[in-house]
């Protein structure tokens, strides 16, 4: 394979060759439009980044427990910035570490955390010499990635992926799940349902409203207009929320039913119903996404939800991983995992 260098990214732009190295590794100095014009280049170009793994995995390939065999490569580094609620105490997200974390016990490798929000000094820390390869958790942000991919490591990404930067990744099968929850809904008799979670949020929330959606388009359903406050539920949930649902009571517009992205904005929105004398579900129905059982409250009933194998998505991310070791050159992949719908107390059929 023919060697690409930088100046010819920088011809092709028509940017200078200190920029293109500028926004390859990430650093800062370069604004977004002509980063993402560079690696996007680089990308049809098929830069280093690739050419960097398969020489140094060519002649190696893996053993048995995914080590580089003629190395002493045996760490992955874990990389989950807190932001967004990520967290290593959190029920979702803590899930799936614990399932990278055995995937790579069973093998006999070791692992590294990186929790907080990276900076170019700590990613100088790191060896690339002793590193398999990178699993990020979460959202990560654009320059991030581009500073592990200029490391040459390998990488897959659980519940996150750039546009700019691709890489295999692992998702839960989020429209599928989110369509069987809703047509769930329809199915039990609720006409009048509405979405609550911003479709802008990630990746995962933009693909549960494709489902919703999708959902009340087949059965002929009005869909809730771009505008509607619910979809702009993000890190301030709460406050639009008790904003919300009190002007919806005295408005007397409540829907039937909420369809809610995950299980604490569901949470959330019974609170506020319970909290302003609305019974769930015997006059409004709510569902959530995630199976996370995170609050405890003797006024609500328990949850219908998607159970999200959380673990299961580690340990696929450990084996995307030591192929990708042992296959540089293939194709990038993703992996799509389903759940299975938990229908409890807070979805109510109704009579007709």
């Amino acid at each position: 394979m023919k060697k690409v260098t930088m100046q010819q990214i920088a011809d092709q732009v028509g940017v200078s060759k200190f920029a293109v190295s500028q926004a390859l590794s990430g650093k800062p100095g370069v604004a977004e439009e002509t980063r993402a014009r560079i690696v996007q280049a680089a990308n049809e170009l098929g830069y280093y980044w690739k050419a960097k793994l398969i020489a140094a995995r060519a002649s190696s390939g893996t053993d048995r427990r995914g080590r580089i065999q003629g190395t002493n490569k045996s760490t992955v580094i874990i990389v989950m910035p807190n932001v967004r609620f990520q967290s290593r105490e959190s029920l979702f997200w803590g899930k799936i570490i614990d399932g990278v974390s055995a995937a790579l016990a069973e093998r006999e490798l070791g692992v590294m955390m990186v929790t907080e929000s990276f900076s170019e000094r700590s990613l100088k820390s790191i060896n690339p010499d002793g590193v398999l390869g990178v699993i990020g958790i979460g959202y990560i942000a654009t320059p991030l990635l581009l500073e592990i991919r200029h490391l040459g490591l390998p990488f897959v990404l659980v519940d996150h992926e750039d546009p700019l930067i691709p890489s295999d990744s692992v998702f839960m099968n989020n429209y599928d799940c989110m369509y069987r929850m809703a047509s769930a809904v329809i199915g039990s008799g609720h006409r009048s349902i509405r979405f609550v979670g911003s479709p802008k949020y990630s990746r995962s929330f933009h693909d549960r409203w494709l489902g919703f959606r999708s959902a009340l388009e087949e059965a002929e359903l009005p869909i809730p207009s771009s505008d509607d406050p619910l979809l702009q539920v993000e890190e301030d949930a709460y406050l639009i929320v008790d904003k919300e649902i009190p002007m919806l009571i005295e408005k007397n517009k409540l829907p039937s039913a909420f369809v809610c992205g995950n299980d604490f904005f569901a949470y959330l929105v019974m609170r506020s119903l319970a909290d302003n004398g609305v019974q769930v579900p015997q006059t409004v129905s709510v569902t959530g996404f995630d199976h996370t059982d995170e609050v405890t409250d003797p006024r609500l009933p328990t949850l219908s939800t998607i159970q999200v194998p959380n673990a299961r998505m580690g340990k696929r991310a450990v084996e995307m991983l030591l192929t990708r070791l042992e296959d540089p050159d293939r194709p990038f992949e993703k992996t799509l995992i389903n759940g299975n719908l938990l229908a409890r107390d807070s979805l109510r059929k109704l009579s007709n």
